[in-house]
């Protein structure tokens, strides 16, 4: 269990700190059921916590040191780990793994300190979503099989449009679609799949008849016997088909098919969003689709739409041009 490392000898605290540690991983994991990748990441943020405060108190930390805690305690060690090379964004989880633990260990009533509330959280830059456009997409999902091995058999490009058309065609991250096992398989009597995202929570997503079909077709020509409870995407080996085959598909899709860097399996879960968007589906409902938890992550894809509704009154309108020159000379003299 990923939980059982919160007591590992790298975490130099005391017997009760590495205690309420243990206890609130699997909290996490049980209780809150976040994905594995988010209980490591929050794993060793707190032991960095902990080894600057080893550090800084000389000795391993008890609880009754968490409570002495003041606001400069934790922007020294924000400031630390910036000196480091933490990003942003990676400071900005670690304060929030911090914050998670303090939260626990006063609703558990092991201890309390309110300080961390006084400790701004980094700006983290803001981006969008950079999706391909639709004729891009579809050029993807049609020409894949091209772009093969020339000593891979003709399943291996079959396989690779089947995954392919279910990130663009039902906007799956990478490892939902290959996550699936043989009985998950989309049928056109069954044209929908129940997906285990992240945390574990399942949702149901619809699948097209084109990625119905690719399946089919790969199934057909596969090789290799699958049963119902293996995966359903293999590798030439026959294990679980890994992310990275798929990468580098789309690696060489970029240079075949002029895509830009941004291209990657992601961003057909990106334009998966932001096409449903540009033709009038309803943000809840892409939230939905998409398995966000936050309708603020679903939001982004807002600001895509409206960077590109504005390039095309740019390009279309006679006095676009004119009237933009104008608001630029206007926002110069203000």
């Amino acid at each position: 269990m990923t939980g059982d490392i919160a007591i590992s000898p790298l975490y130099p605290v005391a017997e009760d700190f590495a205690a309420a540690l243990h206890a609130w991983m699997g909290y996490l994991a049980v209780e809150r059921v976040l994905a594995d990748k988010t209980l490591d990441a929050y794993g060793r943020d707190l032991r960095q916590f902990t080894e600057f405060l080893n550090g800084q108190l000389g000795c391993p930390p008890a609880l009754g040191d968490v409570e002495r805690l003041r606001p400069r305690d934790f922007r020294a060690f924000l400031s630390d780990r910036r000196e480091e090379g933490a990003s942003s964004r990676s400071l900005a989880r670690t304060l929030s793994a911090i914050r998670s633990f303090f939260r626990f260990l006063e609703n558990e009533e092991l201890a309390h300190n309110r300080a961390l509330l006084q400790v701004a959280t980094p700006k983290i830059p803001h981006g969008i979503p950079k999706p391909l456009s639709v004729a891009k997409a579809k050029s993807v999902i049609t020409d894949a099989a091209y772009v093969k091995s020339g000593r891979a058999p003709e399943w291996v490009g079959v396989r690779d449009i089947a995954v392919l058309t279910l990130l663009y065609g039902s906007g799956l991250r990478i490892s939902e679609a290959l996550g699936l096992d043989r009985k998950d398989a989309p049928r056109r009597e069954r044209p929908s799949l129940i997906v285990k995202g992240k945390g574990g929570k399942e949702r149901m997503v619809p699948v097209l008849p084109i990625s119905v079909e690719a399946t089919a077709r790969y199934l057909h020509l596969c090789p290799i016997t699958v049963q119902p409870d293996e995966p359903l995407f293999l590798g030439q080996k026959g294990g679980r088909l890994s992310p990275r085959i798929i990468q580098l598909v789309m690696q060489k899709l970029r240079v075949t098919l002029g895509l830009p860097e941004t291209a990657t399996p992601h961003a057909l879960r990106h334009s998966f969003a932001t096409h449903l968007l540009g033709n009038g589906a309803d943000l809840r409902q892409i939230q939905e689709l998409l398995g966000h938890a936050s309708l603020s992550s679903t939001q982004a894809y807002t600001e895509v739409d409206r960077k590109r509704l504005l390039k095309i009154y740019e390009n279309a309108h006679p006095r676009a041009a004119d009237q933009l020159s104008l608001d630029l000379d206007r926002d110069g003299a203000n």
